[in-house]
Order: C-alpha cells, then sequence, then structure tokens
C-alpha cells in the first residue's frame, strides 16, 4: 500500500488496544464498505471488552440490506452519541462534513483530549484526525481495517469476515476492480465462513418489486450527451423525492449502476433529490476522467472513478454545473 503520507498501523492499533471507550463513525447514508468496516472493527474492540457504539448521522435507522452485518447490535442512533468519547474512529468518511450531524464529535473529541482516529481510501480525504491511516489506493476501507485487524492480533471470525467481505465486493464492483491482494484477502474472509452468495444477496441483489416501476420512471429520464465530458460522453438521470419516496434508499443508489452499462458514455451521474433544489449527485466513471476532481470542484469528492457532491438549484441548473465540472476535470493516463 502507498500514500502520501505513511500508514502507522502500529500506532493506530496501540490506541485501539488501550481504548476501553469507543465511538465509530460511518459517513451519512453509509454503503456496505462504510458501515461493514466499522462493525467489523466494533465487534473487535467489542470482545476484547470496550464499551463500543457504531452510528452514523442520517438516516435514523440502519439500512435494511445492512442490518444483517451488525451482530452485535452495536447501532446506536445519532441522537445517543456522546458528546466526546476517550477514542473516535472516522471510517470511510474523507472530511467532517461526510459525518453530518455528527461532524461536531470530531473537534469535542480532541478538546476533551481524546485522539480521532481516521481510516479512509478517498484520494480527497483531508487528514482532519489526530491519527491516519488513509491510502487512496486502497480498493476499500475494509482493506485498511483487515490490515489494522492484523496488527492487532485479532483472529477472524465469520461475523467480521461477513462486515469486510460486504465492503470489498461493493467497493471492487464485485471484484472487477480487485487487486490479486485483494482476492487474497477475500479468500481469507470466505475461509473464515462467509457465505458468498447469501452476503451478495443480501446486499446487492435483493430488491422489492416497488424497485421496478421506480427503475422505469427514472430510466425515462435517462439522457446520453455523447460530446459531452470532453467528448467522452455523458448519461444521466434524475430521481426525484417523490419517485425516491418508494423505495429504500439502497435502491436508490443503486440506480447509478444501472446507468453506467451505457456503452457510449464514459461518465454516467445521477441528481438524486434530498430536498425541495437540493440534489445529492453521484458520479462514475469507466477509465478515462477523474470525476473525484469534478466532484470536489463543486464542493464533494470521492475516488476517481466514483464521487459525488450536493449542489442546489434545479435538475437542469444543476446538470449545466455538472457538465461544466466535467469539462474541467483531468484525464487519467
Amino acid at each position: 500500500m502507498s500514500s502520501s503520507a505513511p500508514l502507522d498501523f502500529p500506532r493506530a492499533a496501540g490506541l485501539l488496544r488501550e481504548a476501553n471507550d469507543v465511538t465509530l463513525l460511518a459517513h451519512v447514508r453509509p454503503d456496505a464498505d462504510a458501515l461493514g468496516s466499522a462493525l467489523a472493527l466494533g465487534r473487535a474492540l467489542y470482545l476484547r471488552g470496550a464499551t463500543v457504539r457504531v452510528s452514523f448521522a442520517e438516516p435514523a435507522e440502519v439500512p435494511e440490506s445492512l442490518r444483517g452485518l451488525d451482530a452485535d447490535n452495536l447501532f446506536v442512533p445519532a441522537a445517543e452519541v456522546p458528546p466526546s468519547a476517550g477514542l473516535l474512529v472516522c471510517l470511510d468518511t474523507p472530511s467532517p462534513a461526510r459525518l453530518g450531524s455528527l461532524a461536531d464529535r470530531v473537534d469535542t473529541t480532541r478538546a476533551a483530549g481524546g485522539e480521532v482516529l481516521v481510516v479512509d481510501h478517498h484520494a480527497s480525504n483531508l487528514r482532519y484526525g489526530s491519527v491516519h491511516l488513509v491510502d487512496d489506493t486502497a480498493e476499500a476501507t475494509a482493506v485498511l481495517v483487515l490490515a489494522l485487524l492484523d496488527e492487532m492480533g485479532v483472529a477472524l471470525d465469520e461475523p467480521i469476515a461477513r462486515c469486510l467481505y460486504a465492503g470489498l465486493v461493493t467497493d471492487t464492483g464485485g471484484f472487477r476492480r480487485a487487486r490479486p491482494s485483494t482476492h487474497h484477502a477475500a479468500a481469507r474472509l470466505l475461509e473464515a465462513g462467509v457465505d458468498p452468495d447469501r452476503l451478495a444477496r443480501e446486499i446487492v441483489d435483493d430488491h422489492p418489486f416497488a424497485w421496478l416501476p421506480m427503475l422505469s420512471t427514472v430510466l425515462a429520464t435517462a439522457r446520453l450527451e455523447p460530446e459531452a465530458a470532453q467528448g467522452f460522453g455523458l448519461v444521466h438521470a434524475v430521481v426525484t423525492a417523490d419517485v425516491a419516496a418508494t423505495v429504500r434508499l439502497e435502491e436508490v443508489e443503486g440506480v447509478v449502476d444501472v446507468i453506467r452499462s451505457t456503452r457510449e458514455a464514459e461518465v454516467a451521474v445521477v441528481l438524486k433529490e434530498q430536498a425541495p433544489g437540493e440534489w445529492s449527485v453521484s458520479f462514475r466513471a469507466i477509465g478515462k476522467i477523474d470525476v473525484s476532481q469534478a466532484a470536489r470542484t463543486l464542493g464533494g469528492g470521492g475516488h476517481r472513478l466514483a464521487a459525488g457532491c450536493t449542489i442546489h438549484g434545479t435538475a437542469e441548473e444543476g446538470l449545466a454545473l455538472v457538465r461544466r465540472a466535467l469539462e474541467e476535470a483531468p484525464l487519467l493516463s
């Protein structure tokens, strides 16, 4: 692994071994990598006798598809997260802003004399903690957590392995973007007892029937702009709040994975209405344009091929901002 700063696994492992009260936070609207990483590390600490709580600012409950990862009922609602903890761990979260209403826990923990450990694989990470394990070459935060558990001498059991495998399978696109070392890591998790077919169905392939009419409505808004994105092609779609209300968060977040399969477009973008005039934007690229820089231009961030931001205005105004950001985004070698 490599990063712009050395990865101090021994120091991070030392903090975790000594901690007896730990809060682990994932970003808002957590995916399998964010929540799985938090729950895997949380379980290891819980089994060692620490007081452990895992949380995120929104939504109010664990997404249905991810509930099977919380074997120890470590999740607590955001309102029950104390102002500070002896150790605060922020996972898969490149900036405090991505913690939503829990962002203030970073400053209050440090003000109270506690440590803030940041474990993340986003290129846009602001290194806002006191200790960092940030490596933007890691395919998933789960990769870093597995290495951290190894440094701590934690034996993998099935619940821990299940959480980490969930992060790997989703953030690598079903291992399509995984290096040999990550396939070896996945093999270790399978050897610990993970049922890959069952887990993938629970977190990726299981949808209510309402997903089909929702998808039909959203795909009717899809448009292809072959000359956009520096001539490499852009495909985009819009999910309005009334359409999103018919399904779970998981279905809304998965729309971009459907439209990204468009052959003629290098970049796929989905605008998801969060409130009147407010849109959460998901970017995906195949390999020519760094969409993390496009998202950063609009106040967000992410990975080179998968990123996001929040914009304001009408959907068409938002798309105009997206088009301009993609025209200015650097090309990948």
